[in-house]
């Protein structure tokens, strides 16, 4: 198995589409509508991410970290991802979560903080965990996630668990310590993970060609002893291949990779932050021409599998579907305040209790408090 899982890695593409659509290799032996559902599920990203942004520029939401653009990359991922196996976040994965279980409800009252939000409203906008499709709450900080996901793949292999650990982050956290630790503890333990750098050219506003010197990110793999590929991030098929391929490596024992996906981010680092101050619109031209859906739509419309009226068709019904979690979300209830002191001990301590009671006071004079929110007993 690991000699046919290395070889396999060893034939990864860089991509299997030009950039109008037109396929440039043999595609994979799958059904037309393996090809179709790629396209769906991008299309049901891209609707999911315009929505949270005009939530958020209206004032409904806080915080939008835009997926635009990245579509093909958590797509290939989220299909080459099995449910056994674990994706540890860096900050637009949230999309590829959705596809692997993680429920639109809570993925929403994530985005609104509310009372059906399962972090409680711990969290700020956009950052997601769901236990059930094995994908960790993510941070902020830029790296942290790379030692603690090899850590965890490391704890996989001494239990015997045939699980594998994709971990990614930007071309920006390639600087980070957790990078350089992370990448070294696994490919001396030959842990099962695969790294995925998704390289979208931004690490907020400083450029990716700034950011190194090295050719590729993918060479930096090199200097750990471990594989590392090139892939064409905006062709879901090349992504969901690579990935596949390495995962099932990884599976059979071989060690990590290290897999570097080229793609664009459209919007600015986040829904506060304005690109249009730091990079030339000509750049950003340039990559809307290389826009995953578009390229993906026309290789389906040219096979004869999806032309404009069905993707139109597709589109209206994934925005029916978000639109009606938007109102049950919208409809509930914020998080009770008694939440902030309930979960720290299995029963909150009288110091707690004071310094909860003195809030609630506060909040009731303010007319801010809700039904439920009283004071303890002391």
């Amino acid at each position: 198995m690991a000699s046919t899982a290395a070889k396999a890695a060893a034939q990864i593409r860089e991509r299997y589409l030009t950039w109008e659509g037109a396929p440039i290799a043999d595609l994979p032996d799958r059904p037309k509508e393996w090809f179709i559902d790629l396209y769906s599920s991008m299309r049901y990203l891209r609707c999911v991410d315009e929505r949270m942004l005009k939530l958020q520029r209206a004032g409904r939401i806080g915080f939008v970290g835009s997926m635009l653009g990245s579509e093909a990359v958590l797509v290939g991922a989220a299909r080459a991802i099995s449910s056994d196996d674990w994706l540890w976040s860096g900050l637009r994965e949230g999309g590829a979560a959705l596809l692997r279980g993680l429920p639109l409800s809570e993925y929403i009252a994530q985005m609104y903080c509310n009372s059906l939000d399962t972090a409680k409203g711990r969290q700020m906008c956009n950052h997601f965990q769901h236990k059930g499709s094995h994908y960790p709450s993510w941070s902020s900080v830029i790296g942290t996630q790379i030692p603690h996901g090899v850590g965890a793949a490391h704890a996989a292999k001494l239990r015997g668990l045939k699980e594998v650990h994709t971990i990614f982050f930007g071309d920006g956290a390639t600087s980070s310590n957790g990078f350089h630790s992370g990448m070294n503890f696994a490919a001396v333990w030959k842990s099962p993970c695969v790294f995925v750098c998704v390289n979208n050219g931004w690490a907020i506003s400083v450029p990716a060609r700034a950011q190194t010197a090295s050719g590729s990110y993918a060479q930096k793999a090199l200097a750990y002893g471990m594989p590392g590929h090139q892939v064409d991030g905006n062709d879901p098929i090349a992504v969901h291949e690579a990935l596949t391929a390495l995962i099932e490596r990884a599976r059979s024992g071989a060690g990590p990779a290290l897999l570097e996906l080229v793609t664009y981010r459209m919007m600015g680092h986040s829904s506060s932050d304005d690109p249009t101050k730091y990079r030339d619109q000509k750049e950003v031209d340039l990559w809307t021409g290389r826009d995953p859906l578009p390229r993906f739509a026309r290789f389906l419309d040219q096979k004869g599998w999806l032309d404009g009226a069905a993707a139109e068709r597709l589109e209206a019904e994934h925005n029916r579907t978000i639109d009606a979690e938007i109102h049950v979300q919208e409809a509930a209830a914020p998080m009770p305040l008694r939440s902030l002191v309930e979960d720290v001990y299995a029963e909150v301590p009288l110091h707690l209790r004071k310094q909860y009671n003195d809030f609630h006071r506060i909040a009731e004079r303010l007319g801010q408090a809700q039904p439920g929110d009283g004071a303890f007993p002391l």
